[in-house]
């Protein structure tokens, strides 16, 4: 039996993530770090739920420390994330951007990714099949946001895209220290969820595609690329 760890798991690409993944057989950890929120989707999909704040040292901690005692990990799905938008929608104007505002959004998808990594890595390392999918984004390609005739240049906040490129390095540093895993990053694709206040063009479904192929990868599977519904991509 495969035991998987969503964080974020409690709406959007990583409660379909934890549907699809159940109904392939996995033991399925819903992480969040809303209790009530979190309690109530697990009991929706049948998954375990686990208290998990990945900006968090201590909450992080507690849900290794936990899952460890019910027997271990063999996936974990770095799913939580956040972008800044404003409460209508918009996205915030550049001059009004602050260190502080960047940092915040670092501290979720970033620095909570590598928080988290740190904390399962010695229970991934104990699995015969260690995963670990990484959830990116396309804004993450510079060359896409630099490129005049991509669809994505228009693009204009400054957090998300430079935390998910970051994303993408510590994916691949990640691999290349730790070759018994494997750890991969990918692209939903622009996904209709509360992250970006449902303007995306695929469903929950389409966009979970990628995250739930490279959750059931074997020991043999492929380490430190980048994947989308279609394939691999191109860093």
């Amino acid at each position: 039996m495969t035991t998987t760890l969503i964080t974020g798991a409690n709406k959007g690409l990583g409660f379909e993530a934890a549907r699809r993944l159940l109904a392939a057989g996995h033991t399925v950890y819903a992480g969040a770090r809303d209790a009530e929120r979190g309690r109530a989707a697990a009991e929706r999909l049948g998954a375990r739920f686990v208290l998990l704040d990945v900006t968090d040292d201590a909450s992080v901690a507690a849900a290794a420390k936990a899952i460890e005692a019910e027997g271990g990990l063999d996936v974990l799905v770095n799913n939580a994330g956040v972008e800044p938008r404003k409460a209508d929608g918009g996205f915030v104007p550049f001059a009004e951007v602050t260190a502080d505002s960047v940092r915040a959004v670092f501290e979720t998808n970033v620095f909570g990714q590598v928080r988290t990594l740190q904390a399962f890595l010695p229970l991934l390392e104990r699995s015969t099949a260690p995963v670990v999918v990484n959830v990116s984004s396309g804004l993450s390609l510079t060359r896409e946001l630099a490129d005049p005739e991509s669809p994505t240049r228009f693009y204009p906040d400054l957090a998300y895209p430079s935390s998910k490129a970051a994303v993408n390095m510590l994916t691949v540093q990640y691999a290349k220290a730790f070759p018994g895993v494997r750890i991969n990053a990918v692209d939903p694709g622009f996904t209709a969820t509360d992250l970006n206040h449902h303007a995306g063009t695929q469903t929950v479904e389409e966009g979970t595609e990628a995250i739930v192929r490279l959750a059931q990868i074997g020991a043999d599977g492929p380490t430190g690329g980048f994947f989308d519904a279609n394939g691999p991509l191109g860093w």
